[in-house]
């Protein structure tokens, strides 16, 4: 049998992944990888404060599918053939282990996210993939039985398959280079980004983490639960980042100016807080509330509230009025600030938008226009909440890209 050519574009998560399993699968495969910038896993190496959180350890392919506020649907089918098992398994095949955390995301026992560059750096080097850096690609021309791949060094290269896992772009005039094929393309927009308040005075008290929050947004049906931590410009944490994830486009639309709701408890709501200060009020009536914090969110925070509540150190529970009961219990669970723009998450940038998934099919990543043309990882429209999520995708999708090239190379 002759040998055939992949051409991988994009040495990141996804296009590592397809190029060692193409070749991995069938040694017969000649695969490429070009990568337009001077080193790859980039996203790899920062991920996790360098720890690189590989995956998240949920095993049920229905509920990790309803973490990708685009994309479930695409997602759920492609998890068929390559799942959260199926990565640790990959991995602690090839000396990985993996290990869980409490919040579910899952790390390598070593910590370090070189361990898993060196693991996929070994990978390609034991299987003979060929890594190309400073290969920017300017066009790929679809030929009979193949592809001309146009490199901006004036290159051209033939190829019997092409992957595109060049990451997510934040501009749609980055996707210019791929005019040629008339693929639709949805406009990128930021997801996974922090809530700036300029100036408000709840920004004083950044470091400080309410554990069991829920916010939403004014107007928009989403709503997020976990933890909320406030920085010196605004709002971030699980919490927020999630809500932004889901909540991408009609942020973008608002030109990222909009009211927030908070619960800072949500073991209460408004009427249960209300209930629990006249228990308060008839138990302990002469304790000051400074000093009968009951919520469970932190001193500071409770001292803010109090505070904006117009409840003064010297107050009793018995001095508060029904005006100021109902007050204090609006701030704890339903505090309302308006948000004036957005920080990146630079930890984890990821953009909503890139390659239609009406344009791919989930079962194999393949072009529906172009056999032979495949897509992997952020440059597909799906994209995860944070947690480990987005690897995910790039291991999934990079997967069935290769198993589908092979598969198609018989």
């Amino acid at each position: 049998m002759n040998s055939k050519k992949l051409v991988v574009i994009g040495g990141g998560a996804a296009g590592f992944f397809c190029a060692v399993n193409a070749a991995r699968m069938n040694p017969l495969l000649k695969v490429f990888i070009a990568e337009k910038g001077g080193s790859v896993l980039q996203k790899v190496k920062v991920s996790g404060g360098g720890r690189c959180n590989v995956t998240h350890a949920c095993f049920d392919i229905d509920e990790m599918a309803k973490c990708y506020p685009r994309g479930e649907r695409f997602m759920k089918k492609a998890f068929h053939q390559f799942f959260t098992t199926d990565t640790i398994d990959w991995f602690e095949k090839r000396g990985v282990s993996l290990k869980t955390e409490e919040d579910g995301r899952m790390f390598p026992h070593s910590n370090s996210s070189q361990t898993i560059i060196d693991c996929l750096m070994k990978e390609m080097n034991r299987y003979k993939v060929e890594l190309q850096l400073y290969h920017s690609v300017e066009k790929i021309q679809p030929i009979i039985n193949g592809f001309n791949v146009s490199f901006k060094n004036g290159e051209i290269v033939q190829a019997d398959f092409v992957v595109i896992a060049c990451g997510g772009f934040q501009k749609i005039i980055q996707f210019d280079w791929l005019n040629n094929l008339s693929l639709k393309i949805e406009k990128p927009v930021p997801s996974l980004f922090t809530f700036n308040f300029p100036k408000h005075p709840l920004n004083n008290l950044m470091g400080i983490a309410a554990p069991n929050s829920s916010i939403k947004i004014v107007g928009i049906k989403f709503l997020s639960e976990g933890p909320i931590l406030i920085t010196h410009w605004g709002l971030s944490g699980p919490a927020v980042l999630r809500l932004s994830a889901f909540a991408a486009r009609d942020l973008e639309k608002l030109n990222y100016k909009f009211s927030v709701i908070i619960n800072w408890c949500t073991e209460f709501n408004e009427q249960s807080f209300v209930k629990q200060i006249h228990e308060q009020r008839k138990l302990f009536p002469a304790k000051k509330p400074s000093n009968g914090n009951f919520s469970g969110v932190a001193s500071r925070l409770w001292e803010f509230i109090l505070l904006q509540s117009g409840v003064s150190d010297s107050n009793k529970w018995s001095d508060l009025t029904n005006a100021t009961i109902n007050k204090l219990a609006k701030n704890c669970c339903a505090f309302e600030m308006f948000a004036e723009g957005k920080t990146a998450f630079k930890e984890e940038f990821v953009s909503a938008g890139g390659i239609s998934l009406s344009e791919v099919d989930a079962n194999t990543m393949m072009s529906k226009k172009y056999p032979g043309l495949y897509f992997g990882g952020e440059i597909l429209d799906v994209d995860g909440i944070t947690g480990g999520y987005n690897f995910q995708n790039a291991w999934t999708s990079g997967f069935v890209a290769a198993k589908s090239i092979v598969k198609y190379f018989v």
